[in-house]
């Protein structure tokens, strides 16, 4: 890539900048420099000499990556989404829907500058409540915890793809997202579930074109069609001690689930947010544990940046779940904990600790393509389902503030036979 200016004249010049005359005072304390005897001050001076290259580096990189961000000095970047759109993804499916018509005018989107990645949010209201999981328990009805569902309201125990995306209304603002999100139950501890007011859905990328993916060896992709996972606590391993990507918070408070709702009064809003993984191994839709197809970045320790793996190399928009639940007089939320926190071992057992989330993706091909080509691949910040080509998902009758949720509800009896998790 041309810069414009001499790579070799930058680090030069950068280093001469950073590597002063040495004084006598200057000198850096090293350990033998205690024993006169073994002190070399030309192997301090260059061990001295070492350190102020390594932060003249440093600086290289910054200017180097300043540079890069002028799309006028970047270089051409790979091809947008090279493997999502010929591989690894199952035959589309009709649902039935009029795009045009389930769309509506809104003003452009802005950039969502100075951040790096594009956003698309929406929000989705509570579904139904249930015993099922279609990836862990696929076709056996009354095998799980409970569940709390919200997107596609016919989500089951047979749910697929194909099911999902040729019915069922979503309460996640529009039936062009009859995707199926679900999480554990949050159990009050008396008999009864309290229900989420709403949950926010926050997906994100950097932009196809940006210098980054070449920088890292990383290649951006779409969501491909039929893509699920479960993220969070692993069931599979629950006799390890497992680090949990859950944060809880109680207004502006942070911590573990127990020690928020401890303080958390009437009139407070309780927050459980997740990130899903965002890497992928451009290939499989689903995998034998529902997680192994994914992964999280890795943070680099030398140059502090996050890339995917090289087994996930393809970038996928990665979404955040954002479950809101409201305190109100009489509750008890130091007693509330999760459906699944019974399965964890003893030792581990506290409310919050088995958190996760489980998700079956079944987008409309159009919107799902709109919104990934405006609001990701050209950085906008879109809220609210606007798909950042100056429309916006019509809002249905479920949206959130168009419904009355209960705030706690019974506890349903359970249809089948428990199969453990």
């Amino acid at each position: 890539m041309k810069f414009g200016i001499s790579l070799t004249a930058l680090l030069s010049t950068t280093l001469l900048a950073a590597t002063p005359a040495l004084s006598e005072q200057e000198r850096p304390v090293d350990p033998a420099q205690y024993d006169p005897a073994q002190y070399d001050p030309a192997i301090s001076q260059l061990r001295f000499a070492l350190d102020m290259a390594d932060n003249a580096m440093g600086k290289l990189r910054d200017a180097v990556e300043k540079l890069e961000r002028d799309p006028a000095k970047a270089a051409p970047a790979k091809p947008a989404n090279a493997v999502a759109r010929t591989a690894g993804q199952v035959g589309k499916v009709s649902d039935g829907l009029d795009f045009e018509g389930s769309i509506g005018p809104l003003r452009q989107a802005k950039s969502a500058a100075p951040d790096v990645v594009g956003a698309f949010r929406f929000v989705c209201s509570t579904g139904h409540l249930a015993y099922n999981d279609p990836l862990v328990y696929p076709g056996q009805k009354g095998a799980s915890h409970l569940h709390q569902f919200f997107g596609n309201l016919n989500a089951d125990e047979n749910s697929t793809y194909e099911s999902l995306r040729a019915s069922g209304e979503s309460t996640c603002s529009n039936d062009l997202n009859r995707s199926a999100y679900w999480i554990p139950a949050l159990l009050t501890g008396d008999g009864r579930v309290v229900q989420p007011q709403y949950i926010g859905v926050y997906y994100k990328r950097r932009p196809a074109n940006d210098p980054w993916f070449n920088r890292f060896e990383n290649t951006p992709a779409r969501i491909p069609r039929g893509l699920s996972y479960i993220f969070g606590w692993d069931a599979a391993k629950k006799n390890e001690k497992q680090y949990n990507p859950t944060k809880f918070s109680c207004d502006n408070k942070k911590g573990t689930m127990s020690e928020v709702l401890a303080d958390c009064p009437a009139g407070s809003v309780f927050h459980a947010r997740i990130t899903a993984p965002g890497c992928w191994d451009g290939k499989s839709l689903s995998a034998s544990d529902y997680r192994s197809h994914t992964a999280y970045s890795v943070r680099n320790r030398m140059t502090g940046q996050a890339s995917c793996p090289a087994s996930h190399k393809y970038v996928l928009p990665a979404f955040s779940l954002i479950v809101r639940y409201n305190i109100e007089a009489g509750d008890k939320p130091s007693n509330w904990h999760y459906a699944s926190d019974h399965m964890a071992p003893e030792e581990f057992r506290e409310p919050g600790y088995t958190f996760h989330a489980d998700w079956l993706g079944a987008w409309n091909d159009e919107a799902l393509d709109t919104w990934q080509d405006n609001c990701i691949d050209k950085m906008l910040n879109c809220s609210d389902g606007d798909l950042g080509n100056g429309t916006i998902m019509k809002r249905n009758k479920h949206y959130h503030n168009k419904v009355d949720t209960p705030h706690l509800v019974p506890v349903p009896p359970r249809p089948g036979k428990h199969a453990g998790h």
